[in-house]
């Protein structure tokens, strides 16, 4: 396994404190996951994944032992049905886990997670990372304030986000922002069922909640 030279220029991970935890509980942002991020650690082999130019992409994909396969995939597309569609059991009897990459560059060397659509072979993504409260306030107030919904949750040190489809920053640099090809699957079109949208935010009310809420309290 790779390590990354530079881990001492990464910023830190901050613990979600009581009251950011009692605020996830409240509006919906916590899940309990029949798998954490620790028990993803787990794994037995990786190898380095590259691009189609052959460039190393710093993910790794993973390899767990034959007999946690079954119950890893059950529980990762039940994650990914409760970001989707709001917990719609449903939506699983089409869907499983391709493969799963691991990052050891991020700070918060995050797992993605690829699943795929038996019926259509679409694919999409998701990630679990280590919890950290920073990202967890971005990932709200992005939420709150943007007219995209953001979905993501939290259990205990567990933090399990959507893929937000896009082009990486660095990739656009890289091509002058001339982008040419399909980068990304279109958002939802991996599930046949309709997505559950959040509607309007109580904006005074959750960023109060904020305001009076700080990254270092207990």
């Amino acid at each position: 396994m790779k390590t990354n030279p530079d881990e001492q220029s990464k910023k830190p991970n901050y613990p979600v404190c009581q009251t950011l935890y009692k605020y996830l509980k409240k509006y919906g942002r916590h899940f309990e996951t029949e798998i954490a991020y620790n028990d993803l650690l787990r794994f037995q082999n990786s190898f380095p994944l590259y691009d189609k130019k052959g460039k190393d992409t710093l993910w790794e994909t993973v390899y767990y032992a034959q007999s946690e396969l079954n119950s890893l995939n059950i529980a990762l597309t039940a994650m990914y049905a409760q970001l989707k569609t709001g917990g719609d059991i449903s939506v699983m009897d089409h869907l499983y886990v391709e493969r799963i990459d691991y990052c050891t560059f991020g700070n918060s060397k995050p797992f993605r997670i690829r699943i795929v659509n038996n019926f259509n072979d679409n694919f999409d993504y998701f990630y679990i990372k280590q919890a950290d409260a920073s990202r967890i306030y971005g990932l709200e107030l992005e939420h709150i304030l943007s007219p995209n919904r953001i979905s993501y949750f939290v259990h205990h040190n567990t933090l399990v986000e959507e893929h937000i489809a896009g082009i990486p920053g660095d990739m656009f640099i890289k091509n002058d922002g001339n982008i040419s090809g399909n980068f990304f699957v279109e958002k939802d079109t991996i599930l046949n069922s309709s997505i559950l949208v959040k509607g309007n935010a109580l904006l005074d009310k959750e960023l109060t909640v904020y305001q009076n809420t700080s990254l270092g309290s207990n």
